[in-house]
């Protein structure tokens, strides 16, 4: 069996980490895309590690600019930031190994660490998600032939966000099975701005794509959880007649439209509070961060309407 596995990286520090875990050797071909916008510097990768330049398109691009320079029956992929068990490489050829002619892709085994003596702040738990997350590239390894025949990751989810799921969906359709294997990485929380989450709103132009290719039943298609997003509107349009009821001086139904927007925005943030630390970092976090996430993701959301509206 002749495997390959495709590492994407942005030059983040855990790259060597991840290396050092995953040696190259005899049926196993290490290959990491050098996916940053400056690539005078080159990476300081082991020997055996081959590096290609990708074209800082998105994980998406970088990942199909891996596959396709590979020569092997497999492709594995791996996020930058995971630490694989020592003993993954063999698991990995095990899974594989094992996996019959049917099946095109063989997902891992993904481990989030949660904190040791308090809940789990917001972006922990969102991190932690990915424990459960179906066929998420953070660890998934794909038949080279399954991969060509449906052309690989869609670049325009430009994101680490959708680009995953909607692969696989493309790649059931195409008759291959999908199943889950015995190796093991772990993903750790990587430090972020306590704004993060409303960073990551950009993800709704994706889904926005997504609903105009697969119609109303894409989260079920793709096997992705219910959001939000009728709520964010609601909230959102709430918060706006308010402002336009005020600037026309009619105080009433300005005050009211103003109560739904207090209200929705309010179930907003105890539903992120509640489960977490309830510390006074992470609860005026939650309370910022409600307050601007529904106009900021139906923002975003109309935004890749309109761009997607042809596709």
């Amino acid at each position: 069996m002749s495997i390959t596995v495709v590492v994407p990286t942005l030059g983040r520090l855990s790259l060597l980490d991840l290396l050092a875990r995953v040696p190259a050797g005899p049926g196993l071909e290490v290959l990491v895309v050098d996916d940053r916008p400056d690539q005078a510097r080159p990476l300081p990768v082991p020997d055996g590690v081959r590096v290609i330049a990708g074209r800082a398109h998105g994980p998406a691009a970088a990942r199909n600019d891996g596959w396709r320079v590979a020569g092997n029956e497999w492709v594995a992929f791996l996020d930058d930031d995971v630490v694989p068990d020592r003993d993954w490489a063999g698991q990995l050829a095990a899974d594989l190994a094992g996996a019959g002619d049917d099946v095109g892709g063989v997902q891992g085994v993904v481990r989030v660490p949660r904190p040791e003596g308090r809940r789990p702040t917001d972006w922990e738990r969102v991190t932690a998600g990915l424990a459960e997350g179906a066929w998420i590239t953070a660890d998934m390894a794909y038949r080279r032939a399954a991969l060509e025949r449906c052309g690989g990751f869609d670049e325009r989810l430009p994101r680490a966000f959708r680009e995953d799921a909607e692969l696989a969906f493309r790649v059931r359709k195409q008759g291959w099975k999908l199943t889950h294997g015995r190796r093991r990485i772990t993903h750790p929380v990587r430090p972020e701005s306590p704004w993060v989450s409303v960073r990551t709103q950009r993800g709704n132009a994706d889904d926005a794509l997504l609903r105009r290719l697969y119609g109303r039943r894409w989260r079920e298609l793709l096997d992705i959880p219910p959001g939000r997003r009728p709520r964010h509107v609601a909230v959102t349009a709430a918060g706006l007649t308010a402002l336009a009821l005020a600037a026309c001086r009619r105080p009433v139904p300005a005050a009211a439209a103003g109560l739904v927007w207090a209200a929705g925005t309010a179930e907003f943030a105890a539903a992120r509070i509640g489960p977490g630390p309830r510390d006074a970092r992470e609860v005026a976090t939650m309370l910022a961060t409600s307050a601007v996430i529904p106009p900021v993701a139906t923002w975003h959301w109309l935004r890749g309407w309109w761009k997607w509206r042809t596709a």
